[in-house]
């Protein structure tokens, strides 16, 4: 018992040494490239006109601080994705257990499926504008599309994997199918669903971003639109950098919820 006491504190040490080497080599790569951007720039290797530097990016980051429009445009940015993402993400889970509810609606849709996530959502964004109008509610609706077909796509085939064995199992019992649901195919799917949200949130900054670029007068596609249209690239790729930190930032919370949702089963 002693020995296996001893070999288990011994692999959960290399395992946190291990984690703090993977996340300063994170950190070194992250810091030499924004030196190496710097130093780029400096000496004239790349042209900080069409390119920036950071130095210049972050004097722009200061100036539309001092103006105070800053936090304003991230939290309206932030504030889309997320509802977006949320309605995205609820709407595709339920319409998938509603096309694994219905065996007869599901082949009646299949085509249609394929179909949407093959079409750019991008194309359908000037009727979305025209029947929802300008605005949150147009970049909102342009997020939920890019990203729902995706996660009905991706539950769907989720729970269509739930072994059949199991299920025959328990109709077998006299289990209802909102019994086999809730008690099998749901939990055996959560790590379809959470891949799931991993991917969807992904979309719904990408949805989110297109949409500002058409239509909003307030937001980070916003700032990057218009930086690109007055030739201020160091306000693009301030709103770029921005951009990516709150992505990254998002996406790890789905994965705090993911694992405190596999803890659970």
């Amino acid at each position: 018992m002693n020995n296996v006491s001893v070999e288990h504190k011994k692999f959960i040490k290399d395992t946190k040494n291990r984690t703090k080497i993977i996340m300063f080599t994170r950190i070194f790569i992250l810091i030499g490239f924004f030196m190496l951007w710097e130093i780029a720039g400096d000496l004239k290797w790349i042209d900080p006109f069409f390119i920036s530097t950071p130095s210049r990016a972050f004097q722009s980051l200061i100036k539309v601080y001092e103006e105070g429009t800053l936090f304003t445009h991230i939290g309206i940015t932030c504030y889309e994705t997320i509802l977006g993402f949320i309605i995205g993400s609820v709407l595709g889970i339920l319409i998938a257990v509603l096309l694994w509810w219905s065996d007869f609606i599901s082949k009646v849709l299949d085509p249609y499926l394929v179909v949407l996530n093959a079409l750019p959502k991008v194309a359908l964004a000037p009727i979305i504008i025209f029947w929802v109008g300008n605005g949150i509610k147009a970049i909102v609706t342009i997020a939920i599309l890019i990203s729902i077909v995706t996660t009905i796509i991706s539950v769907l085939d989720g729970f269509n994997r739930v072994d059949k064995d199991k299920i025959k199992l328990l109709k077998t019992f006299g289990a209802s199918k909102f019994q086999i649901l809730t008690m099998l195919i749901m939990p055996a799917s959560i790590p379809n669903i959470v891949s799931a949200l991993r991917i969807s949130v992904g979309l719904s900054w990408v949805g989110v971003i297109m949409g500002e670029f058409l239509v909003a007068k307030e937001g980070l596609g916003f700032l990057i639109v218009y930086g690109g249209q007055i030739s201020q690239l160091d306000m693009v790729m301030m709103s770029i950098v921005i951009l990516a930190i709150l992505a990254y930032i998002m996406y790890e919370i789905v994965l705090i919820l993911e694992n405190k949702i596999k803890s659970r089963f």
